[in-house]
């Protein structure tokens, strides 16, 4: 009796296929094909998560070119499509975030220049740079993030950090961005002959400390006339790539533990990541190798 009851509810392989119509191979078959899909995803996801070590916010179009040939070595035939079905079942997208606070004042008496890049060509490197700050917060404030971009290449070029607004932080970003054109840049059409500065209008891009060095270097110089982001657009997007990409957006320590960070997601940024608008380039070889 109790083997009986044991026994009810239950009902062999065969009867299970045959109420829809099938024979126990195709159960068999349709298991062999999850199991397999079951194992290239785990493959796949053991790839992307070795990826994401370094960069950790790296977008599904960009994995699909960046890991192409680590796909094609594990023998996966890996769409971008299946790239996104994969990482959206394992909640592994990227989710961007939106960012607000205010480092620009532009209400004050120094002199506000034109924007004279609104419908400039750029085909070269060290033609443009963009200029802009952004914060990263600390437990105990805020700091600030000096940058200056080659707008051809998408480079870093200058970088500072400190822990004020005041325009210290700017000249030193400014000093290193000349000092490797200077001395990384060895042929004509990329040095930093005819280089045009733009920026917003804050008061430590008008300074005549900073407009001077720009002048002494014969750096022409372009300003936002609207003060508005969208004539500082690239300056604004690198801002949040290093927030969204790199961790930049997180509460550091300390100033010295920001920094560390900047610096680390400046090289991967510069070296590692892959730009759409560059051909699935990153910044240092375009920067380096462009005619």
């Amino acid at each position: 009796m109790k083997a009986k009851e044991k026994a009810k509810g239950f009902a062999s392989l065969t009867t299970i296929t045959a109420c829809f119509g099938l024979k126990r191979d195709a159960y068999y078959k349709y298991k062999r094909r999850e199991d397999k899909r079951l194992e290239i995803e785990k493959r796949v996801l053991e790839i992307v998560k070795n990826r994401r070590k370094s960069l950790p916010r790296e977008g599904v179009r960009k994995l699909t070119r960046s890991l192409d040939q680590e796909f094609k070595n594990a023998h996966l035939k890996i769409g971008r499509d299946t790239l996104f079905n994969i990482l959206r079942k394992h909640d592994m997208l990227i989710r961007r975030k939106k960012y607000s606070c205010r480092t620009t004042n532009s209400l004050h008496r120094f002199y506000k220049y034109k924007n004279i890049i609104k419908d400039l060509e750029v085909n070269r490197p060290n033609q443009v740079w963009v200029s802009d700050i952004t914060y990263i917060r600390t437990i105990k404030g805020f700091c600030y993030l000096a940058l200056i971009t080659d707008v051809h290449s998408r480079k870093i070029v200058g970088y500072d950090i400190s822990n004020s607004l005041e325009l210290k932080g700017c000249v030193r970003a400014l000093n290193k961005a000349l000092y490797q054109a200077k001395n990384t840049c060895t042929e004509p059409s990329r040095s930093i002959k005819q280089l045009i500065h733009h920026s917003d209008r804050g008061i430590q891009y008008c300074s005549n400390l900073y407009t001077q060095i720009l002048k002494r270097n014969n750096i022409r110089i372009s300003m936002t006339e609207e003060n508005h982001c969208y004539e500082n657009a690239m300056a604004e997007r690198v801002n949040g790539i290093l927030k969204d990409e790199f961790y930049l957006d997180q509460t550091f320590d300390s100033l010295p533990h920001a920094r560390r960070a900047a610096k680390n997601a400046i090289k991967l940024y510069n070296e590692i990541r892959l730009h759409l608008s560059l051909n699935f380039k990153t910044p240092e070889t375009v920067y380096l190798n462009a005619a």
